[in-house]
């Protein structure tokens, strides 16, 4: 099968490759998923697993990708709840063959399943910035009607669904971006934008949440605006800076079929557009994944037509 695999993380996307590797045979629990469309995150090549296996050892031609919509085409041992030729899509483990392959392997816990009306190359755009939104609003910022949200990069891929889930629970939504961004912020659910090379964050007051996905200078200033026992929800590694009164918390996404459905759903009756800005073929990809470049919103690799 054909692969994209990185062997130079200090190239990032000159240091990725197309090659052919042999398809994936399906652990126990496992299956293995024909890939229709791959969705790619810039920040995988900062991520420690990419480079480093689960013990510690170095990693070398990793397949990257990890979130991805398709097919099921053979089932492992002991594997219940999916079928072959079944659509689903949904995240890999973090420290297992990606997804920008024509095939890949995975647990079958990690899937939900992907309804006829709903696109691969949508599907694909879903689980990562969706499961990354639901999860830092509603099981960490622990979000409530009547608060305020305030959504960094909310023209951008995560930034995008925070914006729109936010507004639908409830919330006043303040997002930020460059000043390009300030109509995809407002069309995407944003109630008000700050710009963020020449607003001052000072200036909209306190907030009962912020959602950063910049980390920096602007998750400090962004701690200080927090109102006591607001919630400052970090997706850039470990916390610089914590409310004064509140709590700040840095995570990780996790896979979560039945998040997943509630995401979907809310795509199929028009609650929840993603924002889904390249989309390439996989022998073009390797163009489409320079992080150098700033792209709006999600990078998509088609696999298959």
């Amino acid at each position: 099968m054909k692969a994209i695999v990185a062997i130079d993380q200090a190239a990032e996307a000159a240091g990725i490759t197309l090659v052919e590797r042999p398809e994936p045979t399906p652990a126990i629990n496992d299956v293995v998923v024909e890939v229709r469309a791959s969705g790619f995150v810039p920040a995988e090549w900062e991520w420690p697993s990419t480079w480093v296996d689960r013990s510690g050892g170095t990693r070398t031609q990793a397949i990257i990708g990890h979130e991805f919509a398709g097919v099921v085409s053979s089932l492992g041992y002991g594997t219940t709840g999916l079928s072959l030729g079944q659509r689903v899509f949904g995240i890999t483990d973090w420290h297992r063959d990606g997804t920008l392959a024509e095939y890949v392997a995975v647990e079958a816990r990690n899937l939900a399943p992907l309804p006829g009306d709903v696109d691969f190359t949508v599907g694909a755009s879903l689980p990562i910035s969706g499961l990354t939104a639901w999860q830092g609003l509603f099981q960490h910022g622990r979000l409530q009607a009547g608060q305020s949200v305030l959504a960094h990069g909310a023209a951008g891929a995560v930034g995008s669904v925070v914006a729109q889930l936010a507004q639908e629970f409830g919330a006043y939504v303040i997002g930020t971006g460059r000043a390009a961004d300030r109509q995809a912020a407002l069309d995407f659910g944003a109630n008000e934008f700050l710009d963020l090379d020449d607003d001052d964050l000072a200036d909209i007051g306190e907030v009962d949440l912020v959602f950063d996905v910049i980390g920096g200078d602007v998750q400090r200033r962004s701690a200080g605006i927090i109102r006591p026992g607001g919630t400052l929800v970090s997706v850039v590694g470990p916390v610089e800076a914590c409310p004064a009164g509140g709590i700040a918390v840095d995570f990780v996404v996790e896979s979560v079929p039945s998040q997943l459905a509630e995401i979907v759903d809310r795509v199929r009756d028009g609650r929840l557009r993603t924002h889904i800005g390249t989309v390439a073929t996989l022998d073009d990809a390797i163009p489409a994944l320079n992080p150098t470049e700033r792209r709006k919103g999600k990078t998509v690799i088609r696999v298959r037509d």
